[in-house]
């Protein structure tokens, strides 16, 4: 279960910073045409970033939480790569990204490797 959170609450930060960013836009040129307190000003107030920051400190937690009852050879690789697996998905439903073919061969190889490890 706490594996679990830790794969969900990761997954939404990514989506939640991702889509944050790509509102505010390019920070270099942003920074170049209006300045510093601009860029401050832009994400510091982005609801969407301060919710994946939030996000990211669930999954933070959740995973101290799950390395104090599970071994890390069995937490780490299972959460980080259930991640990759769910970051492209949300990818492709919530973003509108592009995921091409390779990239979900990718993700059915980290599943049967996860596979693999929890047997």
């Amino acid at each position: 279960m706490a594996i679990a959170i830790v794969v969900a609450s990761s997954t939404a930060a990514d989506v939640l910073t991702s889509g944050a960013m790509k509102n505010v836009g390019d920070i270099g040129e942003l920074y170049q045409t209006q300045g510093l307190a601009v860029v401050f000003k832009r994400v510091a107030t982005n609801t969407r970033l301060l919710s994946g920051i939030f996000f990211m400190a669930v999954s933070f937690y959740s995973l101290l939480a799950a390395l104090s009852f599970a071994d890390v050879s069995l937490v780490a690789p299972a959460s980080a790569s259930m991640t990759f697996v769910t970051d492209a998905i949300a990818a492709r439903l919530i973003l509108k990204e592009n995921v091409d073919r390779r990239r979900w061969v990718c993700a059915l190889m980290v599943c049967a490797g996860v596979a693999l490890l929890t047997h």
